[in-house]
């Protein structure tokens, strides 16, 4: 099938490339139907683009390759929707977003996919968990202004 995007153009994709989210994500709960792609110039990235709204697509990354010691912590009933036998089919991903000063990583509502059913579930982690984790800011050179 193909699907069309502001960001990638027009994409062909398999129908078994399709990740469901029913509950769709927070704010987007009408994108209910996703694909996930790989970004050309940079491995640690991936989008997850709505394949309904051409528009909506979340720059995201595995929390592990930048919080080394991240974990998904949440009730067993957040994620029983998933239909997970084994945590290992588990792929958690989180959005990446922006501040004034830097990249962020929200890892309080990371997504939380079922490779082998293809369904996935923003779920919310419990305890003290940044919603804005900032990565590495560089510093920027100040220049004089007068």
């Amino acid at each position: 099938m193909q699907i069309q995007t502001s960001r990638f153009g027009t994409l062909d994709i398999e129908p078994d490339e399709i990740l469901d989210f029913p509950a769709g994500l927070v704010g987007f709960e009408s994108c209910q139907t996703w694909v996930l792609l790989a970004d050309a110039q940079n491995d640690a990235l991936g989008w997850l683009q709505s394949t309904t709204q051409p528009e909506v697509a979340f720059a995201v990354v595995s929390p592990r390759r930048f919080v080394e010691h991240y974990q998904v912590r949440v009730a067993r009933s957040e994620v029983a929707p998933l239909g997970l036998v084994d945590t290992r089919d588990a792929r958690v991903l989180v959005i990446v977003g922006k501040n004034d000063r830097c990249a962020t990583l929200n890892l309080k509502a990371p997504l939380v996919i079922n490779l082998q059913r293809r369904v996935g579930r923003q779920v919310v982690a419990n305890g003290d968990v940044s919603l804005q984790y900032e990565l590495e800011c560089p510093e920027m050179p100040l220049k004089k202004s007068a």
